[in-house]
């Protein structure tokens, strides 16, 4: 049986210790962004966004996610799990407003939630393979966010500088102190609103495509023999 930690040590330690760290970490590497034009130009049109992307690129990610602080985007990628108790509020002090779901625990009511929040807020993240893949396989909340929300779905490619790549099942990357990362953002697609199965699917694989397709494109550019 697992040993839960206790609220206040939580609240008062462990939480405060591991955000300071993060943010320490972060600022060690460099992030250039890409696109971003676009993205800023739809935000100011009062247009709502999904910015989507792996698991396994995350992490430089958050590096950059604290410019749209003020904006208090949404995101899916914490369990419910007892890990969920430490990673949901890092997130919100990141500027995230954490809601608890997967796509194994609890996912049908946190996509009901995120869908509630869209109708007041102007986007959400969303980790279309976590929390625990299949790698970069896009899972149908996705497809089923935008059809009803009506927000465009924007890819967002990760990449770094030869980071250290985890055993992990999606070969979770992190970049080393003092290293390059590029964040780019893709051009924006959205989803009509349908009953067809058959282009439901079409849509989901397109996006899946589109990020596969972006992520090998960016890896090679840092000189890899083959995409992570």
């Amino acid at each position: 049986m697992g040993v839960r930690l206790p609220s206040f040590l939580l609240k008062r330690g462990l939480i405060p210790c591991t955000y300071y760290l993060l943010r320490m970490y972060l600022s060690l590497f460099k992030v250039n962004v890409i696109g971003e034009e676009v993205v800023l130009r739809h935000l100011a049109n009062h247009c709502r966004i999904i910015a989507t992307l792996w698991h396994q690129r995350f992490l430089p990610a958050l590096a950059y996610i604290t410019k749209f602080r003020k904006l208090r985007l949404c995101v899916m990628i914490i369990s419910q799990s007892k890990g969920g108790d430490l990673v949901a509020p890092i997130a919100k002090r990141l500027g995230l407003e954490p809601v608890r779901g997967s796509s194994s625990r609890g996912g049908k009511k946190a996509l009901e939630t995120i869908l509630k929040i869209l109708e007041d807020r102007p986007g959400v993240v969303h980790i279309v393979d976590g929390p625990r893949g299949p790698k970069g396989e896009v899972k149908t909340c996705l497809i089923r966010m935008a059809e009803v929300s009506g927000a465009a779905i924007f890819p967002i490619f990760v990449s770094a500088h030869r980071p250290l790549v985890m055993g992990s099942w999606d070969r979770f990357i992190v970049p080393k102190p003092f290293s390059r990362a590029q964040i780019r953002w893709g051009q924006p697609s959205v989803i009509p609103k349908t009953s067809d199965q058959e282009s439901f699917e079409r849509h989901r694989k397109e996006i899946q495509n589109r990020l596969a397709e972006g992520y090998a494109e960016d890896d090679l550019s840092w000189g890899w023999k083959e995409p992570l």
